[in-house]
């Protein structure tokens, strides 16, 4: 009998690099597994064409929350803000933290929930999933845990850029010392977490390429490519946008194209109108063809503030195109040497290395994209994961 998989995630029906790469993951494995991917989407929302999801042997289950009674959100949410505030962060206030931040009704609706599968290791994708099964682990005995953790180490805890915030990294160590394993998409977060608790051993498991790559580039179309969702300073793409002024002041050939949607459209697009640049800068929809775009691109450009694993760089190398980047420690990890680097942050910086990319040595550069590229194909990246499923 094939072991039953679960991936346990906020949403699989919905376009993101988070999603796209459960997908491709998931569908790999279910070729030897009995797979099934728990989401907190509706059933309203589940598009099975999204990812080729409808193709697959992945069976989805649609899990909601029961709704709180006052009181007890009142008690958790005393204790929780106690936690944070005033208690001193050792394991027992930590476990109490786990359970009052998820509360019991809370607790046994998605215990409930996972040994309704019967599953043999289930993965709670991305850091507060990850926890939320660490807090429930002893209900679910024996059952293989997994925390796959997307975000990097300081987007996470860091002081500028924090999703959780570092008032509770001690308290997501512990909970994530709780699990079988915990998988990081770098070495660079594994050395930083290892530095902060040596008792935590985590796995690095890279990210794969999720797509099938397009036509190569030919290297000819003097246009930069930038792709992403256009949440709040994450990917950069204001930064980027201000270094192409400086550059297209020097420079009346290359173009740019973003390719995106998200909450930051409106403030990128007064950027454009700000410099005049509408006739050099265009901002395109996601598609599920982004083939095109990197086929069609000459240079890529990543801007990000922060990065859990750059997975765009991969797809732009696999359609054999150089890159800029900021200096992350992760895209430093993907591409070594390979990159053009600016230091994160500076646009001044970032626009030297426009104009540098336009004199590259592009033929001998594609080819070497396309190595680093093969790096991360799913056959490679999938034998990790089952070795760590057993």
């Amino acid at each position: 009998m094939k072991k039953r998989i679960c991936f346990l995630t906020d949403s699989i029906f919905s376009i993101g690099g988070v999603q796209r790469v459960t997908a491709v993951v998931a569908t790999a494995l279910s070729a030897d597994y009995d797979v099934t991917i728990v989401t907190f989407d509706t059933p309203a929302t589940a598009d099975l064409t999204l990812y080729h999801l409808g193709e697959t042997s992945i069976s989805y289950r649609f899990f909601a929350y029961p709704k709180l009674s006052k009181v007890e959100n009142t008690l958790c949410k005393a204790y929780s803000a106690f936690y944070q505030k005033v208690l001193p962060q050792s394991q027992w206030t930590s476990w109490l933290y786990g359970h009052s931040s998820f509360p019991p009704t809370l607790r046994r609706a998605l215990t409930h929930e996972l040994k309704a599968g019967s599953y043999d290791v289930i993965i709670g994708v991305h850091a507060p999933l990850a926890g939320r099964l660490a807090t429930i682990k002893s209900q679910l005995p024996g059952v293989k845990t997994i925390g796959w953790v997307h975000n990097s180490f300081e987007a996470l805890f860091g002081a500028q850029f924090r999703y959780i915030g570092a008032g509770r990294k001690r308290h997501y160590v512990y909970q994530f010392r709780r699990l079988d394993h915990v998988v990081l998409l770098c070495h660079h977060d594994a050395d930083m977490y290892q530095a902060y608790d040596p008792l935590f051993t985590p796995t690095v498991i890279y990210n794969p390429l999720t797509l099938t790559p397009g036509q190569r580039s030919d290297g000819t179309s003097k246009r930069f490519l930038a792709v992403g969702r256009f949440s709040r300073q994450h990917k950069g793409f204001d930064l980027l946008i201000e270094a192409f002024h400086l550059f297209a002041q020097h420079n009346s050939q290359w173009a740019l194209d973003i390719v995106g949607e998200g909450r930051e459209e409106n403030l990128l697009r007064e950027l454009i109108r700000k410099y005049q640049l509408e006739s050099r800068v265009t901002i395109h929809p996601f598609t599920t063809n982004i083939q095109q775009y990197y086929s069609q691109a000459q240079v890529y450009v990543l801007s990000s503030r922060w990065e859990g694993f750059g997975l765009v760089l991969v797809e732009a190398m696999a359609h054999g195109l150089p890159v800029v980047s900021s200096d992350l420690p992760t895209s430093l990890e993907i591409m070594g040497d390979f990159g053009l680097y600016f230091k994160n942050g500076d646009i001044s910086a970032l626009a030297q290395q426009l104009e540098a990319a336009t004199r590259l040595d592009w033929p001998s550069l594609s080819g070497e994209a396309l190595v680093i590229a093969r790096r991360f194909d799913i056959s490679h990246i999938i034998e990790r994961w089952k070795a760590l499923i057993g």
